[in-house]
């Protein structure tokens, strides 16, 4: 949402996640698409259709961080595959809503499966896993998702036990759409399936028009990238029909009407959200609530928490004045973002100095 405009910014998913509160992340999913809602309603209103202006949100993240060398650690929940299952439940529904009849966003597992490999690697890792390790540890959040009825799901970049996740007959055909019953619509990380073919990646064929055959045919409705692009010569090649890929376009048409876009608005309560609730002090209390639930100690030195009303503070580090500090790799941007530095010293009563290097 942040990427849109101004918008309550919450903590990372990692620090969310040390709150070990389901109801909390339920609380600021909730929020959070209340304000993708409204953020929705007004580009519509003036005719904005640019990227970031839907209703599609690919998260949460719950693959399970076991491997330091990966660099997405900080979007996910954690190492534990039950905590992940929870709180991913949990934000899934405040995403979506309760509504009988629409979703209120589109929510997205990701990214399917086993995909925590070297960051480095990814487009070309294989990731070699026993039974016991896949469906004891790397699936049961997919699976916890897709019971709750998230929309979407996201295969990886990688390999797992030798097959591309994005053309996997195990995690895509016989887990995920027969034994589970999924019935929304699968998508691939972004330019996944130029791995297919490409000289990096997993050589698995040998053309853009084999890669997009074989990516419709495992299932998958949406391609983040421009693989797609040659859709048509694979027909035209007699690689795959139009039949097939009208079946995997009628996946997305479906999540479309859940939305409601094709419907009258007042027949759908959330195009009524307003701006009001963007950014608001209601949603700011929470990110405040969330942020300080989400700090951990291991132990307490007796410090803190910290005095207000010693005679001097000393702030010091190249971070303490950095907005870049407050950002992650994937970051939202709000008018009122306050750095370490003016944070404490909003903080400190009269009387005491704070000095800064």
């Amino acid at each position: 949402v942040g990427r849109s405009g101004n918008a309550t910014v919450f903590p990372q998913a990692i620090g969310m996640a040390a709150t070990f509160d389901k109801d909390l992340l339920f609380r600021v999913s909730s929020a959070i698409s209340d304000e993708a809602r409204a953020m929705f309603n007004a580009f519509q209103e003036s005719e904005n259709y640019k990227r970031y202006s839907g209703l599609s949100f690919w998260t949460p993240n719950v693959n399970i961080f076991r491997d330091p060398r990966w660099g997405r650690g900080q979007e996910t929940y954690g190492e534990d595959p039950f905590l992940t299952g929870i709180l991913g439940t949990a934000f899934v529904k405040g995403l979506q809503g309760d509504h009988p009849k629409y979703l209120k966003t589109a929510a997205c597992a990701k990214h399917y499966a086993v995909h925590s490999g070297p960051e480095k690697l990814r487009h070309e890792f294989n990731a070699k896993v026993t039974d016991q390790e896949l469906y004891d540890t790397y699936l049961p959040a997919f699976k916890s998702l897709v019971d709750a009825g998230v929309e979407s799901v996201m295969c990886a970049y990688n390999r797992t036990n030798d097959e591309p996740c994005c053309a996997s007959n195990l995690l895509l055909s016989e887990v995920l759409l027969t034994k589970w019953g999924f019935k929304g619509h699968i998508l691939s990380d972004c330019w996944a399936l130029n791995d297919f073919f490409s000289e990096n990646g997993h050589k698995t064929v040998a053309t853009r028009e084999e890669a997009a055959a074989l990516a419709v045919k495992s299932g998958i409705s949406l391609n983040c990238g421009d693989t797609y692009a040659g859709l048509a010569d694979a027909v035209r090649q007699g690689l795959l029909t139009e039949k097939e890929i009208d079946e995997q376009l009628s996946k997305l048409l479906r999540t479309r009407f859940k939305l409601g876009l094709f419907d009258p608005p007042e027949l759908n309560p959330y195009t009524k959200i307003s701006a009001d609730v963007v950014d608001s002090e209601e949603h700011r209390a929470l990110a405040y609530e969330t942020a300080v639930k989400s700090m951990v100690l291991l132990k307490n030195n007796g410090v803190l928490p910290l005095r207000n009303d010693l005679n001097r503070y000393y702030v010091v580090g190249p971070n303490a004045a950095s907005i870049d500090a407050l950002l992650g790799n994937y970051f939202g941007v709000n008018s009122k973002i306050v750095t370490f530095l003016e944070g404490i010293t909003s903080r400190v009563k009269i009387g005491s100095q704070v000095l800064y290097s």
